[in-house]
């Protein structure tokens, strides 16, 4: 029995699953969960000492790739002056500071310990601040387990969601109205019979959390346009395009201004930090100097904010954004040229250092297209490239991510195994 099952068959004695995230059980893909012990630059080792390239990056934050030294640097010079102090520290105004200037819509942050965090508390304060109960979020984006965001579609288009979870209350899963994504036309109805009570409009700009779906041209103007005519607050949460899909993030990259922006994993440098901000207008109705309350011991922690200032300073080197999408396109098409080659039904796309793969014949656009994707042609992909060293997310219906630490070596070596792979099809 190889140390990976060792550790798994443990593990679910004393947690959950054996896991403290669901996807990392590989309950979609089968098999046995890898354990890892050490990453560097593009490559993780696991508890039998076998190395992969990753293709995962920790789902985002790792743009620079494992243990870059500057970060690691960076981390272990923050830690000797103390873990936490639960009060302000100028780093995070540094941050704060950055943030502002980078992201075109953001006036004004507050720092946070996660994800969830972030978009729970982007939608707090969204309802704060309109006086309005009613949010609309779509099919198949992820938002965090916030309650309120664990909402599936309810039976027609303009039915109210109904609770993906247990645990949370009909009632408030009935004030989220579930949409498709990419379909405007929804959304204008949507507004027309609720409009005066929509809150938010939630939305991740190049969904991740279905596979990787990008906006039909005029999806994301069009929510700006009937957010902006019915007085309701736009969300864009960029926890995962943040500073990932370009230096402006997805908002930058499709000339859209939100009202309110979540972000994280990048910003955080590989440790736990995100934080969400926007228009100074509406940021002001937070505590202390407004009525939506938001706290948090850990928030700013200093650690975390010492590797998202590494980060984000490496990342503003001229060319960084350019050379990564161009690298992740290099991964995309190879893929889809050698399926192509072998007769393999298969695409693949990319939005700067993101990348999508799927079983089927055309680009999705929708979580109903993604759902029709090849899920056994995928398991069968995913299992002959992990035995060969290469990991990807163990999910059809989760996006990957290349970082600036993948090479020539790296993408050929990829490009050659998965070549080896259609051939057998």
């Amino acid at each position: 029995m190889s140390r990976n099952q060792q550790l798994f068959e443990q593990s679910q004695k004393f947690i959950p699953g054996g896991v403290n995230s669901p996807v990392r059980a590989f309950k979609s893909v089968g098999g046995t969960p890898v354990f890892f012990r050490r990453g560097e630059g593009a490559y993780v080792w696991d508890a039998d000492d076998k190395s992969y390239i990753d293709y995962v990056g920790s789902w985002g934050p790792l743009i620079l790739g494992h243990a870059h030294p500057e970060v690691i640097d960076t981390v272990y010079a923050a830690a000797k002056n103390g873990l936490t102090f639960g009060a302000p520290t100028e780093a995070e105004l540094e941050i704060a500071e950055l943030l502002c200037r980078l992201v075109p819509s953001i006036e004004q942050v507050r720092l946070v310990s996660s994800g969830t965090e972030a978009t729970m508390s982007a939608i707090r304060l969204a309802r704060g601040y309109t006086g309005r109960n009613r949010i609309i979020k779509f099919e198949g984006c992820y938002h965090g387990h916030d309650d309120a965001l664990l909402v599936k579609a309810g039976s027609g288009a303009l039915t109210f969601g109904h609770p993906s979870s247990a645990g949370v209350p009909a009632e408030t899963a009935s004030s989220t109205v579930v949409l498709d994504y990419n379909d405007l036309a929804g959304v204008e109805q949507a507004f027309g019979q609720f409009g005066a009570e929509i809150a938010a409009v939630i939305v991740e700009p190049v969904a991740g959390n279905m596979n990787l779906i990008a906006p039909r041209p005029g999806f994301l103007p069009g929510l700006r346009e009937l957010c902006t005519r019915h007085g309701s607050v736009l969300i864009f949460d960029e926890v995962m395009t943040g500073f990932r899909v370009g230096l402006e993030c997805a908002q930058g990259l499709y000339g859209i201004k939100p009202d309110l922006t979540t972000l994280g994993k990048v910003i955080g440098g590989g440790m736990p930090m995100a934080a969400f901000g926007g228009r100074r207008e509406i940021m002001q109705c937070l505590a202390p100097v407004g009525a939506v309350y938001q706290a948090g011991t850990l928030s700013g922690n200093p650690v975390a904010v010492a590797a998202g200032l590494a980060t984000l300073k490496l990342v503003q080197v001229p060319g960084f954004y350019d050379k990564l999408a161009a690298r992740t396109r290099e991964l995309t098409e190879g893929l889809a040229a050698a399926a192509r080659k072998h007769g393999v039904v298969f695409c693949a796309q990319a939005v700067g250092g993101m990348f999508g793969l799927y079983f089927r014949e055309t680009l999705p656009e929708s979580y109903t297209e993604v759902m029709s994707c090849n899920r056994d042609a995928f398991n069968g992909f995913f299992h002959a490239m992990l035995e060969e060293g290469i990991y990807f997310a163990p999910s059809a219906f989760e996006a990957g991510f290349v970082s600036a630490a993948h090479g020539d070596a790296e993408i050929s070596k990829t490009l050659a195994t998965a070549e080896q792979i259609f051939a057998r099809e």
